[in-house]
């Protein structure tokens, strides 16, 4: 009775947001690539105030990925307004990559308020696609809230494996469907999820990602499942770790 339900009140919302997918192939949702860095640079602050113990455990054991002459290289893709340039340790050098151009004004001030980091670039571009990026060249790759939004998580990877040097660190902590099928966090993430897509300029919010680590080739994989406090239900779900190439 409650999957029957669950699927009416998708369909209701799915009717309810058609209009927007309308705008969407037509093209007129695109002032919102403007409008949504402002929203994310703002929601960042309250986002990591709730989440800042969990990150500063998840990001305490990057130093031991750097090169042998001390330096750690680090991409960091999705950098969105760069909320965690303040875990990274001092002189870390990060090249920054986000499909979305229009964060670089809230990037550069991320920037000007962690001077303990050196920057590299700010590269436009899609995680599936890191052309620009060379092979085995970076020591870690940093990726938070990301997976849920891009096209192909498997892709983008793919892509983490490859310029990745052998040793180094893939970091990850993304909010992902409810594990228990049974719970209404799982029933309202997929009521909701057609909504929120457009409200979170892309965001899914039914993605299983640790299935796709899991499968992913890495040598090693530590992930836990989360709760993240104080957050809206729909996103409570997280998985944090780590893995290795």
């Amino acid at each position: 009775m409650k999957w029957c339900l669950m699927k009416f009140c998708r369909l209701m919302c799915l009717t309810a947001t058609f209009p927007l997918l309308l705008m969407e192939l037509a093209g007129l949702c695109r002032f919102y690539k403007r409008v949504f860095p402002l929203l994310a640079y703002n929601i960042t602050f309250s986002y990591n105030d709730k989440m800042h113990r969990l990150k500063r455990e998840l990001f305490r054991g990057l130093s031991r990925f750097a090169s042998r002459d001390g330096s750690l290289a680090l991409l960091e893709i999705g950098c969105g307004s760069g909320a965690n340039f303040a875990f990274y340790p001092n002189g870390c050098t990060v090249l920054c990559s986000d499909p979305n151009p229009h964060f670089d004004r809230y990037l550069k001030r991320s920037m000007a308020a962690n001077p303990h980091l050196t920057y590299s670039r700010f590269m436009v571009t899609a995680a599936e696609d890191m052309r620009d990026v060379g092979d085995s060249s970076v020591d870690v790759v940093v990726c938070t809230l990301v997976l849920c939004s891009v096209r192909n998580v498997r892709k983008v990877l793919m892509e983490v494996r490859r310029v990745l040097k052998t040793g180094g660190a893939f970091y990850f902590l993304e909010h992902v469907v409810s594990d228990s099928p049974s719970s209404w966090i799982y029933f309202l993430q997929h009521v909701l999820e057609p909504l929120w897509y457009y409200l979170g300029d892309g965001c899914t919010i039914t993605r299983a990602t640790w299935r796709d680590l899991e499968s992913a080739g890495f040598s090693q994989l530590h992930l836990r499942h989360v709760t993240a406090p104080d957050v809206t239900c729909l996103i409570q779900p997280h998985i944090m770790g780590y893995s290795i190439k």
